[in-house]
């Protein structure tokens, strides 16, 4: 049987393939809206029509990505939040020089409707 803490890493790994796949369609599909995020630049929030827009003219592209030490903590059976470590490949769009960058990332997921929704994800860079 197929645990909440299991679709919750599965939903989180196809989250990042469609940053790779450069596929706004899937990603879309798996975020809230709005939907938060918390990085380098600060903290934004966005509907999908400005996801879209992030994900298909912003100038940094993910290339490739491993995800490990996953965590995951069930706040209540609708409310997920997953921690881990992701070693990521980033180039500038249209470019084939990659960044590679070790970073901490944490997302919150809502259940609604019986569908998870990404609602919030953070990225801090790990030391080192």
């Amino acid at each position: 049987m197929r645990t909440a803490a299991g679709e919750l890493v599965e939903l989180e790994n196809r989250f990042w393939q469609s940053l790779v796949d450069e596929d706004a369609d899937t990603a879309l599909a798996l975020l809230a809206e709005p939907a938060l995020m918390v990085g380098l630049h600060g903290a934004i929030k966005f509907d999908h029509a400005k996801y879209r827009q992030m994900a298909e003219k912003g100038s940094m592209v993910v290339k490739s990505f491993a995800l490990s030490d996953m965590d995951v903590v069930l706040a209540n059976e609708d409310t997920a939040v997953l921690t881990y470590r992701v070693q990521q490949s980033l180039s500038e769009r249209g470019k084939s020089e990659e960044i590679k960058q070790e970073m901490a990332d944490s997302s919150v997921w809502v259940r609604k409707d019986g569908e998870w929704r990404c609602a919030m994800h953070t990225e801090t860079p790990v030391a080192g």
